[in-house]
This record gives structure tokens, C-alpha cells and sequence, in this order.
């Protein structure tokens, strides 16, 4: 259970809080005694072998395709390649792919600015950030206020169109998110645009230039001009969904930290994180990420060996009487649509309340 600072039942808390303070160590031996942080290069070789093998026929079919709206099937599929790319790239910043750090920075730099077109180092700041924090309010970049707000204190904040979108953030979520590729795009040059001049920073902005001067040259020479637009429109738009939903599930509508609570390391990723069940065909649709628990609590540990140690993770948890959530990929987007739209309730005006107008029709007979 959660500490006193966090939003929980108060009796209980103590005892646990105790027994989870200092058993991470405890835990973390028995998961690399059984050799589940040792690298397997030889999973990712034939993943990024596979995926390499189903973009090269992506590109074949869109050759041979020509001027014909089946390129939009071509378009889909290269958003959901694509995503499993950015998969691989984020598995290589956690040092979980190759067998040396340099080599996985390589790895991942190549994979998220040559093939998927986002910016490694804005992810690497931002996606560390959420990982020392998660969930923590002042310190979690993936809760800070945005289109979407995840907190009630920013959705009271919104004005005008922003405050109508807040208020049904919920159901729009997933439409929204048809516009995440072309957002994820537009950060990486505007977070590079905005840094320190350095070498890597000119190294990234000139690979990503290329990337997507070449993406959209090819594109717009291929096919006619609307044919082309849809063709982007699909692709970014399956690409945004994709990312989004796989990566949503896993901590929206999870408790909260308080920016001055204190947690133990157990405490703090187990209690914000949510896992997502079915199996290998989930962890292969999801990249890993339905394992969230033991990803937050070992980030370097490689996708093959989440199954055991979600095994080991979830005993350990009932031991010290710890919540472990899991649930169905279904079950866990009704509960992100429905902690949004609780959230949103927080934009609305104040004469929306009934009681309020039903005093405000009364005062004008």
C-alpha cells in the first residue's frame, strides 16, 4: 500500500510500507540470480530482421502498387511497422537490446531518427524523467497539462475550445490521438530547434531532415497530390494511434503521487504502474510494454524474460501485501477513457451543474 502522503486508505499503510522499504533488494537479487537481466541479442536480431523483411515488402508493394487507393493498406501497415520500430528504439534506450551501452545508444538513434523519424534525445530526457518519477505531479513529464490534461488542477485551467475538448477529453481521446505521428514529428525538430548547438544535435537534426525530405519526396513522385496526402494522413494517423494506445494503458488512471511524498523505489513504480494481460501475443502487439511493473522496476531487462519475471514480481508484491494491477487490454482503455472524463468534469462551468440552473430558471420566471 501506498504511503500516508499518497491518497489511500491511512490504518494499513504503515506495516507495508515497511515491509516494501528495503525488500527491492531482496527482489532484484532473485531476478538476476535467475538471469533474467543477461541480454538476448539473439531475440532482437530476428525481430528487427523480421521487421526490416516486412518494411522491404511495404516498399515493394508500394512500387508496384502504383497510382491505386490500395496504397492506403501500404500506408496502415507502414504505420504499424513503424511502431514497432519505435519499440525497439525505446528497448535500446533502456540498454535492454545489445550487449554494450554505446552500442545500444547507436542502435537507438539509428531506429528512432533514421527509421521512425522522432527525436532520440528529446526522448531519452523526457521518457527518463517519467521513469524517476512516474505518475508524480511537477516531475512526471507524461502527466503535465496538454491537449489532454491528466490532473483535475490543469483541467480547471482550460478556457474556451480547449475547455470543450477537456470536458469530453475522455471519448476524444482515441481521435486525438489520430494526430500524435504528426505531433511526435513536430516535437523532435522543435525540442532539437531549442537546444544547445552541439555535434549531436546537428548530427540529429540533419538525419531526421533527411529522413523526411526523403519520405516525402518519394511519396509526393510516386503518387498523385490528394493520393499522396491520404497516404501520409493514414500513416501518421495509425502510427499515432498505435504509440498511443500501447503506451497509455499503463499508468492513466493509476494513483497520483503528491509532488512532496516520499516512496520507496518498490512502492513508487509498482503502485502507478498497470500491467496488461494475454499472453505473447500481447507482449509482441504491445512491445513489451504490457509489462509495465517490471519494466519500471527493471528498465534494462529484455522483453523476453518479462513473462518470468512478472511471475516473480507478482509473488513478491502478495507477499508484502503490495497491489499488483493487471487487466485486459479492453478493460484497462475503459478505465483510461473513464479516469479522463472524470478528470475533464473539473473544466466544465460552474452553471452546469443542475442544481445551479435549476436555481438560475427559477430567478428568471
Amino acid at each position: 500500500m501506498a504511503p500516508a502522503s499518497v491518497p489511500a486508505p491511512p490504518a494499513p499503510t504503515r506495516p507495508r510500507q515497511a515491509a516494501a522499504t528495503g525488500s527491492y533488494h531482496e527482489l532484484s537479487a532473485q531476478v538476476r540470480e535467475a538471469g533474467l537481466l543477461d541480454r538476448t541479442p539473439g531475440f532482437y536480431f530476428s525481430l528487427l530482421a523480421a521487421l526490416t523483411t516486412v518494411l522491404a515488402g511495404l516498399v515493394t508493394a508500394f512500387v508496384l502498387l502504383g497510382h491505386s487507393w490500395w496504397q492506403l493498406l501500404v500506408a496502415a501497415g507502414l504505420g504499424l511497422v513503424l511502431t514497432q520500430f519505435a519499440f525497439v528504439a525505446h528497448e535500446a534506450s533502456h540498454r535492454q537490446v545489445m550487449l554494450t551501452g554505446p552500442a545500444n545508444d547507436r542502435l537507438g538513434r539509428i531506429l528512432a531518427n533514421g527509421v521512425v523519424g522522432i527525436s532520440h534525445s528529446w526522448w531519452m530526457t523526457k521518457h527518463t524523467r517519467h521513469h524517476a518519477n512516474p505518475n508524480r505531479i511537477g516531475k512526471d513529464p507524461d502527466i503535465e497539462r496538454d491537449t489532454i490534461s491528466f490532473l483535475e488542477q490543469d483541467a480547471v485551467q482550460q478556457r474556451g475550445l480547449m475547455a470543450a475538448i477537456t470536458r469530453h477529453q475522455g471519448w476524444l481521446f482515441f481521435p486525438l490521438l489520430t494526430l500524435e505521428g504528426v505531433n511526435l514529428h513536430f516535437l523532435a525538430f522543435k525540442s532539437l530547434l531549442a537546444s544547445p548547438r552541439s555535434r549531436s544535435r546537428t548530427v540529429e537534426l540533419v538525419v531526421l531532415v533527411a529522413r523526411l525530405g526523403i519520405y516525402l519526396a518519394l511519396v509526393l513522385w510516386a503518387l498523385p497530390l490528394g493520393m499522396a496526402a491520404a497516404f501520409l494522413a493514414v500513416q501518421l494517423a495509425v502510427f499515432g494511434v498505435y504509440m498511443g494506445a500501447s503506451f497509455a494503458p499503463n499508468h492513466k488512471g493509476m494513483a497520483i503521487i503528491p509532488a512532496d511524498s516520499r516512496l520507496d523505489f518498490l512502492s513508487k513504480q509498482v503502485l502507478t504502474s498497470r500491467n496488461i494481460g494475454g499472453g505473447t501475443t500481447v507482449t509482441m502487439l504491445m512491445g513489451g510494454l504490457d509489462a509495465q511493473i517490471e519494466h519500471h522496476l527493471f528498465p534494462s531487462m529484455p522483453r523476453p524474460h518479462l513473462a518470468r519475471a512478472r511471475r516473480m514480481v507478482r509473488e513478491h508484491c502478495a507477499q508484502i501485501g503490495m497491489p499488483y494491477t493487471e487487466t485486459s487490454l479492453p478493460r484497462s482503455y475503459l478505465l483510461v477513457v473513464q479516469y479522463l472524463n472524470r478528470v475533464g468534469l473539473s473544466a466544465r462551468d460552474p452553471f452546469d451543474c443542475p442544481m445551479v440552473q435549476r436555481y438560475r430558471a427559477r430567478s428568471t420566471r
